[in-house]
């Protein structure tokens, strides 16, 4: 994308997909903690650049979100493979007894 490494600001449905993505990734995380911690990083991040105008200043916000997105992919990938085995209390659904 020549927007990203350009002077030109992303489209607004060019950062509402980096959003849909970084909280995709978020779900790959199969750990509470992570997962959550992901989740609340994207949104913490995109609620103090929502009101950035200038078009570098968004610009590069932008493309410090493609960052960290790329770094999120790959860590999901690697904990997927020497993720633990056992479930965090969290995942666990409640027994509902009446």
């Amino acid at each position: 994308m020549a927007s990203a490494a350009g002077a030109t600001a992303p489209t607004r449905a060019e950062v509402l997909a980096l959003f849909r993505s970084l909280l995709r990734t978020a779900r790959r995380f199969s750990d509470y903690n992570i997962r959550e911690y992901t989740k609340r990083r994207t949104i913490d991040a995109f609620r103090h650049n929502q009101n950035l105008s200038d078009a570098a200043s968004v610009s590069t916000a932008y493309s410090d979100g493609k960052t960290q997105l790329e770094i999120a992919q790959r860590q999901a990938v690697v904990y997927q493979l020497y993720a633990p085995k056992i479930r965090s209390v969290m995942d666990i659904k409640p027994i509902l007894r009446s």
